[in-house]
Order: structure tokens, then C-alpha cells, then sequence
């Protein structure tokens, strides 16, 4: 860490960047407002540089902050990975996973894996993180997450910085509010018709799109912007068809067509960052991970459309 600067200051400097009003921040911090106050004229001191634009009308990051506010975030986050790793007993009584994956995933494979993970080590802390890929690779960068289960493919590359294990093969189907005439779609079939799109960050999205484009059309849209929820009710609702993951065309209740030969897919990884290493109840999580795939994938129950990859087919076992 930077020679002189507190932790308290650069969490009391995050506060109030975050809150961007001094007072909030104190009560937010339980401290008091002259004294965050101060210890942010400290920082700025040592720092040789003001950090806010103090007006009536509110709070707001100069430069100097702009530049700071990633770097102490990350300093935060490392701090206190490392001090719940000391806490960490050996038999894992105590400790917490950060977990993201996408809104497919949350619904389907998900729940089973908190669910074992859960029964073996009750007193982690689980925390579930919701979201597209691009969402969750930035908080792995940002040290937010300690693991998540994003997509890998050639428009939705996680970072190089993080360490990434290929998992499941999914296939992308076709939904739509009345079956379609063909029993494999092709995707010619969606030039011009306005399809329900999800909003920017999807990599279903971004996977639809490179498809279209290669295939030598813009798609139309009939509504664009949603949420898996929202996509799914306004495809139910007649709006269009859309491209959706597979698990959730199993449990979506509508008509739904696969692509034909070599049809869509995504690949779906493991990934954490590099330079945070992964906790003892987030390794432990990650081979509960790895178990409960490789015994669904032996007893033929892993979800709908999805193929287990040969890494955690025959990669090491628990970490």
C-alpha cells in the first residue's frame, strides 16, 4: 500500500465517492462527518492532491479521485480477502464465497450446487451475484466476485487476467409464442423478422448478432433491452421470437426450435482472477462445482442442451 495512507482513509475516500455527499458517507461509515472529513484532508495531503469538488450541490471525484477510486477499491478488496482467509478455520466453520453467474444459470444449474455446497459447509457465507458475462468478469477484475461462471466464446472472451476452465457446452434454441414450421432453424430464418433482444452485456446477445452479421444481415428488433424475465414474457406475449440458452427454452414453457448443424452455442467456464487468490471456502467451492457436474453428467442429469467438456471430465479432482 501507498507509504503513509490509511486503510480507514481509503474506505472512508471509497464512502464518499460512492455517496458523493459527506455526510451520508460519515453515516454510512458510523463515523463522524468533522472526522471523515479530516482524515480525507489527511489523505489529500499526503496524496499532494484534492480528491473532491466540494460545492452546495453535492460531491464530485477530481482527477486525482478518478484515478484513486479503482486502486483503493482494489486495495479494500485485497484487504479483506486476506483477512477472512486468516479467519478461515481449517475445518471451513467460517468464510465466504462470492459467486456470480448468469441469469440462465441462476435459474437451472445453480441452485443445486449452493445447495450441496450449503449442506457441507454451513457456516460460509454465500453471496450470489446475478448478471450478464461482461458484468461479471469486470467484478472479478474488480476483486468484487471470487469465482463466477461466465460465458467463453469468440464475441464474449473473458479477460486476460483471468483464470479460466471450460465447463459445459450449451446450445442457443429459437423460442417463440407458436411453433415454428421447421423442426431445425436456420439462421437465415430471422432476416427481418423482429426478434425480443436482451440488453447490452448478454452474450446471447452479442452471440445472436455475430451469427446474423456472419450470415450477412443487421437483425431487427421488435423490443430490445430486457432481462431474461422480461424477454421470456414478451416472447409469451407475441411480440417475437427470440435466442435464447437452452436450460431456460426446458423450463420456458414455449415452443422452441434448435439451429441446425453446426447450429449456436456458448461455452460456459469457471473463471477467477489471477492476481486474488481463491480463499479455502471458494477452492471448496469450486470443487463442489466440479463434483456435482461430473456426477450429473455420469447419471444423465445434467440440464437440458448442455454437454460436459473434457477438463472437468478428466481434469484433478477438488481443490
Amino acid at each position: 500500500m501507498m507509504a503513509g495512507v490509511q486503510l480507514h482513509q481509503l474506505a472512508y475516500f471509497v464512502a464518499v465517492a460512492d455517496a458523493r455527499h459527506f455526510t451520508r458517507a460519515a453515516e454510512l461509515s458510523h463515523v463522524s462527518q468533522p472526522s471523515l472529513s479530516q482524515q480525507i484532508r489527511s489523505l489529500e495531503r499526503e496524496l499532494g492532491a484534492e480528491l473532491f469538488h466540494r460545492s452546495r450541490s453535492g460531491t464530485t471525484l477530481t482527477d486525482a479521485g478518478e484515478a484513486l477510486l479503482p486502486l483503493a477499491r482494489r486495495i479494500l478488496a485485497d484487504t479483506d480477502s486476506a483477512r477472512r482467509a486468516v479467519a478461515e478455520t481449517v475445518q471451513l466453520r467460517r468464510g465466504r464465497v462470492r459467486f456470480g453467474a448468469p441469469p440462465s444459470l441462476c435459474a437451472s444449474l445453480v441452485p443445486q450446487v449452493l445447495g450441496s455446497y450449503r449442506a457441507e459447509y454451513p457456516g460460509v457465507d454465500l453471496r450470489l451475484t446475478e448478471g450478464g458475462s461482461r458484468d461479471l468478469v469486470r467484478d472479478l477484475e474488480a476483486g468484487q466476485l471470487d469465482l463466477a461462471l461466465v460465458v467463453a466464446s469468440p464475441v464474449s472472451e473473458p479477460s486476460a487476467a483471468m483464470d479460466v476452465t471450460p465447463l459445459l457446452h450449451e446450445d442457443l434454441v429459437l423460442v417463440s409464442a407458436s411453433p415454428l414450421p421447421r423442426r431445425r432453424a436456420r439462421i437465415t430464418d430471422l432476416r427481418g423478422r423482429g426478434l425480443v433482444m436482451f440488453r447490452e452485456g448478454y452474450d446471447v446477445r452479442e452471440t445472436t448478432l455475430a451469427a446474423c452479421r456472419a450470415a450477412g444481415f443487421e437483425p431487427s428488433y421488435a423490443v430490445e433491452g430486457g432481462e431474461m424475465d422480461a424477454v421470456l414474457a414478451a416472447v409469451r406475449a407475441g411480440l417475437g421470437p427470440a435466442v435464447v440458452p437452452g436450460m431456460v427454452a426446458a423450463s420456458a414453457a414455449l415452443p422452441s426450435t434448435p439451429f441446425a448443424p453446426p447450429g449456436l452455442g456458448r461455452t460456459i467456464a469457471l473463471a477467477h482472477g489471477r492476481d486474488l487468490p481463491l480463499t479455502r471456502a471458494a477452492a471448496a467451492f469450486r470443487g463442489a462445482l466440479l463434483t456435482y457436474l461430473r456426477e450429473a453428467d455420469r447419471t444423465g442429469s445434467l440440464p437440458p442442451g448442455t454437454l460436459l467438456l473434457p477438463p472437468a471430465r478428466t481434469g484433478p479432482g477438488p481443490a
